[in-house]
């Protein structure tokens, strides 16, 4: 419990310091609800995933170009007992220079976060020493730029689920809880295939993927993730509820969820759930 409550507490605290989403973001909320529901008691079960998340940095250097860095940080379950887990990507660093930086850090992190957390000393370590990797570097930033590699299979993913019933959940992403329940998500297909995987392994009366689509990714890595924002359709984390009825005020007003589905640009997703034209 205790390690739970210091990895919530860090998490906090970084999102006080990185306000915004280009600087912080946790990639994982399913994980982060598991962990809040066992530290609040709403579950006994200890949370068996990893939090993962990002902090981007961004390097002092005397180019006129803006250099930024991208931590990409997760935290083992015994975490701070022992270190966390942090590659660090950058389009400004060839690929012996990113494993060399990489090596550097985990050797930092081996030696000096054991018992305490250390996200924001490992990122003021990157800061300090990430320009002596970017000085080794005889190629431009427009070279690096060019030559980026797509990784293979990269892919946009939108997942819509249905449900026989969603009363309650803490989401990323659109869900509409009640009878039926529809949850959308969107993102890299890793993470929604992920998200998917520990969704349906839960009790379920009825659960099933309604429809999903897919969009490849041919942008260079340092483009990504502005990719992925192009693609996004609905808000990061939203709740819907649609006039509730019924005896148990489970029932949501379909009519509703048309109307915000159209407002959206995805009234065709109507009929697949329910076999009928919305109106």
């Amino acid at each position: 419990m205790e390690e739970i409550e210091a990895q919530l507490s860090e998490l906090e605290l970084l999102s006080s310091m990185f306000p915004s989403e280009e600087e912080f973001v946790v990639t994982d909320q399913l994980a982060l609800a598991d962990m809040r529901d066992y530290v609040e008691k709403r579950t006994t079960d200890r949370p068996s995933s990893k939090i993962q998340f990002t902090v981007n940095v961004n390097l002092d250097d005397s180019d006129t170009v803006k250099k930024e860095l991208e931590l990409h940080c997760s935290y083992p379950l015994q975490y701070p007992t022992v270190p966390p887990e942090i590659v660090a990507r950058s389009p400004y660093l060839v690929r012996s220079q990113q494993a060399q930086l990489n090596l550097d850090l985990n050797n930092y992190l081996k030696n000096n976060c054991n018992g305490d957390v250390c996200i924001l000393s490992a990122t003021e370590w990157v800061k300090d020493h990430a320009s002596t990797y970017l000085k080794d570097s005889s190629v431009t930033s427009l070279e690096l730029q060019g030559n980026a590699e797509t990784p293979e299979k990269a892919m946009f993913t939108r997942l819509w689920i249905y449900s026989h019933h969603i009363y309650s959940m803490e989401l990323s992403g659109f869900c509409m809880p009640g009878k039926p329940g529809i949850v959308c998500v969107e993102g890299l297909r890793d993470l929604c295939e992920e998200f998917w995987s520990r969704l349906r392994k839960l009790t379920w009366r009825r659960i099933l993927i309604k429809h999903r689509e897919d969009v490849p990714l041919s942008c260079p890595i340092s483009d990504i993730g502005k990719e992925i924002q192009k693609l996004r359709i609905f808000p990061p984390v939203e709740e819907k509820a649609f006039d509730l009825h019924g005896a148990r005020g489970n029932h949501m007003d379909l009519g509703q969820l048309f109307q915000f589905l159209s407002d959206y640009g995805c009234a065709s997703i109507f009929p697949m759930y329910f076999g009928i034209e919305g109106r």
